[in-house]
């Protein structure tokens, strides 16, 4: 048997994609972490095991316990997936459960899935990219490793231009904005944070660079910065305040 590392989607059931729905209706076993949609487990088959391993705040699961899981689920000959919110590969650590199992000698293949620095701010009606205001963007952590930094270069990054895509930022946002703004990032630069994306609790705050630090954001939640972030293109309304 192989064990499938596959992405859940931003949130919502129905982001998932079509192999992904097939893999998790006929798994044996389950690994997930805390931001998969309950309905998307719902799709199992009866008797199928679920073994939670997220990652909440505080209540950490090592990497290294769901990398030695995972071989050992799939050396016994089971239908493993591996249920990760966004797509593995993108802050998903799936590279790392790769790299194990393959050392392991067990059998693995990865299924993509739309990650959230894409699919939530589409949900919320914010484009990372547009005509005459960004061409491109970039997608970054703001979760500091254990007594450490992120190793990201704030300053340099503010210089990049484009738009600036911050998964696991929340506890970070204070520094970053600080940063961002030492590196030259105007001031006023439109910010939007969007809490559980694509879910049915989903709900976006805006505001700017410089106030970030003092606005209420929940965790989890997908942080864009530019001038992109002042669009909303969602059913129904128009563009405001659009920096351009």
């Amino acid at each position: 048997m192989t064990v499938f590392l596959v992405g859940a989607g931003p949130g919502s059931a129905d982001l998932l994609t079509v192999k992904a729905a097939r893999l998790v209706a006929d798994a044996d076993v389950i690994v997930h972490d805390r931001l998969a949609d309950p309905a998307i487990l719902e799709l199992a088959r009866p008797g199928t095991e679920f073994i939670d391993v997220g990652k909440q705040p505080g209540r950490p699961t090592p990497q290294e316990i769901i990398n030695t899981l995972l071989v050992h689920l799939g050396q016994q000959g089971l239908k493993v997936v591996r249920l990760k919110g966004g797509d593995p590969f993108v802050f998903g650590r799936g590279g790392e459960e790769a790299d194990a199992l393959r050392a392991a000698g067990v059998p693995f293949d990865t299924v993509p899935g739309i990650t959230s620095a894409v699919g939530v701010p589409a949900a919320a009606g914010i484009p990372v990219t547009h005509r005459g205001v960004s061409a491109s963007f970039t997608v970054v952590t703001g979760h500091r490793e254990r007594g450490g930094s992120t190793n990201v270069e704030w300053e340099a990054l503010a210089k990049v231009g484009g738009t600036i895509v911050i998964l696991m930022g929340v506890a970070e946002r204070a520094v970053i904005a600080s940063r961002l703004m030492n590196g030259g990032l105007a001031a006023n630069t439109p910010v939007a944070a969007i809490h559980w994306g694509t879910r049915p609790e989903q709900h976006t705050v805006r505001t700017t660079l410089a106030d970030l630090a003092d606005t209420h954001v929940e965790s989890p939640a997908t942080i864009v910065i530019g001038a992109v972030a002042a669009f909303d293109f969602t059913s129904g309304s128009v563009e405001t305040n659009a920096v351009i």
